[in-house]
C-alpha cells in the first residue's frame, strides 16, 4: 500500500490527484502544522529527516521532492498511462523543464511575496510602517517583475499548446498546478493570462482533481 504523508496547507494534494489519476489505492496520514510557528510536528520529522511533505512511502521506499515523487510514481505504475511522454520527443523535454521548471524557478518569488507579506502583517504596529516601506520597492522592483514576466512565459507556452509538456495532459501538468494555483492566490494571474486561466479551469473539472481535493482537503 502507498502512503501518502500529508501536512495541511503543503503540495500533498498533487500527489494525491496523481495517484487518483494512476488508479491506485493509497492511504493519507495526516499531519497538523504548528499553529504559531507553522511548522511540520516532529511526527513528520520520523519519516524523514526534514519533516516535509509532501513523503510517499512505497516498497519499502521513501520518497520526498514532488517532481522526483511525480516521475517516479508515472515510470513505475503509469507506463500506460500517457502521463510521460517518450523519451527522446520534444514533448519529454518540455515535461522534463515544467516538472523542474514548477519549484525551481516559479515558485521562488512567490514564496518572496507570501513571506514579505507575513512579515508586515506581524509586525508590531509601531514597526508596520517600517516593513512596509521595506517590502514595497522589494516588491515592485524585484518580485513583481519576476512573477510577471513568468506568466508571460507560461501563457505563451499554452498558447502553442493545450497542456505544459504538449498536446497530451502529462504529470507536468500536476507539478505546475500548484505554483499555477499559488499565483491565482497571490501573485495577480487574472484574464490578463487567458491561457493560464484555463489552465486552472481544466485541471478543476478533471475528475481525478476533484477526487484528492475531497480526500485531502486542505
Amino acid at each position: 500500500m502507498i502512503v501518502l504523508h500529508h501536512l495541511e496547507h503543503s503540495r500533498s494534494q498533487r500527489i494525491a490527484w496523481l495517484l487518483e489519476e494512476l488508479g491506485l489505492p493509497y492511504e493519507i496520514k495526516r499531519y497538523k502544522r504548528n499553529p504559531k510557528t507553522m511548522l511540520a510536528p516532529p511526527e513528520l520529522r520520523a519519516v524523514h529527516p526534514l519533516g516535509k511533505a509532501p513523503i510517499v512511502e512505497e516498497d519499502g521506499r521513501v520518497l520526498i521532492e514532488s517532481g522526483a515523487i511525480i516521475d517516479e510514481l508515472i515510470t513505475r505504475y503509469g507506463a500506460d498511462s500517457g502521463l510521460r511522454p517518450a523519451e527522446g520527443t520534444p514533448d519529454h523535454l518540455r515535461y522534463s523543464t515544467f516538472l523542474h521548471f514548477a519549484e525551481g524557478s516559479q515558485m521562488p518569488p512567490l514564496l518572496l511575496r507570501l513571506v514579505f507579506s507575513r512579515i508586515v502583517e506581524m509586525s508590531p504596529a509601531l514597526l508596520r510602517p517600517l516593513t512596509k516601506a521595506i517590502a514595497a520597492p522589494v516588491n515592485k522592483g524585484f518580485i513583481a517583475p519576476n512573477i510577471k514576466s513568468q506568466l508571460d512565459f507560461l501563457n505563451g507556452e499554452l498558447s502553442a499548446r493545450p497542456w505544459f509538456a504538449g498536446d497530451a495532459f502529462s504529470g507536468a501538468d500536476i507539478q505546475m498546478s500548484f505554483p499555477m494555483e499559488m499565483a491565482q492566490q497571490r501573485g495577480g494571474l487574472d484574464q490578463r493570462w487567458p491561457k493560464l486561466v484555463g489552465f486552472l479551469d481544466a485541471i478543476r473539472a478533471r475528475p481525478a482533481y476533484v477526487r484528492a481535493k475531497a480526500k485531502i482537503g486542505a
